[in-house]
């Protein structure tokens, strides 16, 4: 299997009895499911995309993406959230590198920021892809405004329209009436599937096809994903095991669950998993909270607490088997840091036994934890885990009782915000 699920450290805190007796509400859940009953069930394409993104699609997307990166120096992606995290969570992944610049915005409102990224560009060939749904979110319909004078500076009529792609919705929506008026390519978000959701519809694929991604290899392995945790055994199904023991710790007290990853490239894979879990489960006064830390790094800030602090808190390692680059550590004559003892290893080598003792620690410390292990950074396998994330969290949802699909509690600021700013 390329993804493995490791619950040793749930032993004490979770047993087979436990899941055993919540089958019945497993079944449930998954039966809601596959017969798209239960609630948010219009907001299920995601569920059977992977098998639904055709090989022509695919070229298509790869043959506007090698336009592109002739006739541009940068990609500016404008999104947030689930127009955002995905996006970038993939190209930091895969290393951070891409065949084309990408750069983001729209994400916050920090003039700073935006007018920093400007004057970088002001001198290279930009294209931009903007992506929204209704095109009325106030951080990239803004952000747009900005870039949009920005590159009428540069650029006039067709040359414009070359470089703006937008993502939204089919047929309505403030950003649709800007294309039916200025004629920008578009590409269409499904209306089944939420913002959250999204990271395997144009939201995510036009902009990664731009930069380089392989995202035929994303797709295939969320299709592997999607034949891989549709079954209802949970000795089977991964992503159903872990959706009831994160259930039954839940019920136990422990409120809050740590994604810890002793590799960098996961922290926007972090971001992303915060937002999916956090604005899916957190209603109705429910909800695991989502927390996230990049170890060793973070074992020097927050280890203590980990370790020591209040047992209201779960972990769930994230982890790489097979690193990209191997580094190996030198011998020195004289061994004055006592670290000989690892001379001729791989460095990674060192991270993973720091992996296997911090998980060993903070189990006996009282912290039940569990392991997630990917074969290796590549796209198939960020696919999978994309898929992966994405049945466990329908699951959860469902189990807790709330409604997987929807964001109520994110209207409310915005309706006071809009106030404040007379938008009417």
């Amino acid at each position: 299997m390329s993804i493995i699920l490791n619950t040793d450290h749930l032993k004490g805190f979770v047993e087979k009895k436990e899941r055993d007796a919540i089958l019945p509400q497993i079944k449930a859940a998954h039966l809601s499911l596959e017969k798209k009953s239960g609630q948010g069930k219009e907001f299920l394409g995601w569920m059977d995309l992977p098998s639904k993104v055709t090989d022509h699609f695919i070229q298509e997307l790869n043959a506007l993406g090698e336009e592109v990166r002739k006739n541009s120096d940068a990609l500016i992606s404008i999104g947030i959230g689930g127009s955002y995290l995905g996006i970038r969570s993939t190209i930091e992944y895969l290393g951070g590198k891409s065949r084309l610049p990408i750069y983001y915005a729209g994400h916050q409102m920090s003039s700073d920021d935006l007018y920093n990224l400007l004057e970088k560009l002001k001198t290279k060939r930009v294209t931009v892809v903007v992506i929204s749904k209704s095109g009325t979110t106030t951080e990239p319909a803004i952000a747009f405004r900005v870039i949009k004078q920005f590159l009428k500076t540069k650029y006039k009529d067709q040359e414009l329209k070359k470089r703006i792609i937008c993502v939204t919705d089919e047929k309505k929506g403030a950003l649709q009436k800007i294309i039916d008026k200025e004629g920008y390519r578009t590409f269409v978000i499904p209306d089944d599937v939420g913002g959250r959701f999204s990271v395997l519809t144009p939201v995510g694929l036009v902009p990664l096809a731009i930069a380089g991604v392989d995202i035929q290899g994303l797709i295939e392995g969320a299709h592997k994903g999607q034949s891989e945790y549709a079954k209802l055994d949970l000795e089977q199904n991964m992503a159903y095991r872990y959706a009831a023991n994160r259930y039954l710790l839940y019920k136990k007290g422990k409120i809050i669950e740590v994604l810890s990853s002793f590799y960098p490239n996961m922290f926007y894979v972090a971001e992303w998993w915060k937002q999916l879990f956090g604005e899916s489960e957190g209603k109705d006064g429910k909800g695991i909270f989502p927390a996230s830390l990049i170890f060793s790094t973070d074992l020097h800030s927050m280890g203590q607490l980990m370790q020591d602090g209040m047992r209201n808190i779960f972990e769930t390692f994230l982890m790489i088997d097979q690193t990209a680059h191997p580094l190996i550590i030198p011998k020195e004559d004289e061994d004055l840091d006592g670290f000989n003892c690892v001379a001729g290893k791989d460095l990674d080598f060192v991270n993973k036994q720091a992996y296997l003792a911090t998980a060993m620690a903070h189990f006996e410390g009282g912290v039940p934890n569990m392991s997630i292990t990917l074969c290796k950074a590549d796209a198939f396998h960020l696919g999978q885990l994309y898929y992966f994330y994405e049945k466990t969290v329908a699951i959860s949802g469902y189990l807790l009782g709330v409604n997987p699909f929807d964001q109520p509690g994110v209207e409310a600021y915005k309706t006071k915000m809009f106030r404040l700013l007379g938008k009417v």
